[in-house]
């Protein structure tokens, strides 16, 4: 996982005024939203330039149907498909694995929806086997889900679906999702914050 962007701020600027910020203030804004990613900023950033958007949800949502795009047209027999696929995985494994966060790695907002997950320790090491059994099914990726609030037992039941199930591509299209689910509510809560602070201080 890449290093925390130290750019990075508690709070969206305008959506009117990406297409102005400098490369630093695009790729906080996107820290804030996903996770630190290159392979991310590398996608995003012509986008984020050249397009105007409406609302962060339009931003994501387009973000959404890239990534999708590049999924799909990932080819499962072609020789070089691992290959193909080492951006897109980059990409959604750099969330953290859910139930061992690293400190020096996790981002306030991962911390934050991670939490009551690591509230048990049997249950953080069933999470922790999880994680080792899912990589090994899907070696590049990461498990990526929108907790948004639900139980230890919910999301272990998610993971052994998911792994069972053993589809590489159904895979990448629910981390993408998840991502974008992820990313939509940090929005939310950002802007929600950002309005309290102003209700404060005036």
């Amino acid at each position: 996982m890449s290093p925390l962007n130290p750019q990075a701020t508690p709070f969206l600027p305008a959506i009117t005024s990406l297409p102005t910020l400098p490369d630093a203030g695009l790729t906080s804004t996107l820290d804030l939203l996903f996770e630190p990613a290159p392979e991310l900023h590398e996608l995003a950033l012509p986008t984020l330039r050249t397009l105007s958007f409406e609302s962060y949800d339009d931003l994501i949502s387009t973000l959404r149907d890239q990534l999708l795009t590049i999924a799909s047209a990932i080819d499962q027999d072609e020789k070089d498909a691992e290959v193909a696929r080492r951006p897109l995985h980059a990409i959604l494994g750099s969330h953290p694995r859910l139930g061992e966060p690293k400190k020096e790695t996790l981002s306030q907002q991962s911390a934050n929806e991670q939490g009551h997950l690591l509230a048990n320790q049997e249950e953080a090491q069933m999470l922790k086997e999880l994680n080792r059994q899912y990589e090994e099914r899907f070696p590049g990726l990461r498990y990526v889900v929108f907790v948004n609030g639900r139980p230890r037992s919910e999301v272990m039941a998610d993971m052994r679906r998911r792994i069972e199930r053993g589809d590489i591509r159904e895979e990448e299209r629910e981390a993408i999702n998840a991502m974008c689910d992820i990313a939509a509510d940090r929005v939310a809560k950002l802007q929600k914050s950002s309005q309290e602070a102003a209700e404060k201080s005036a």
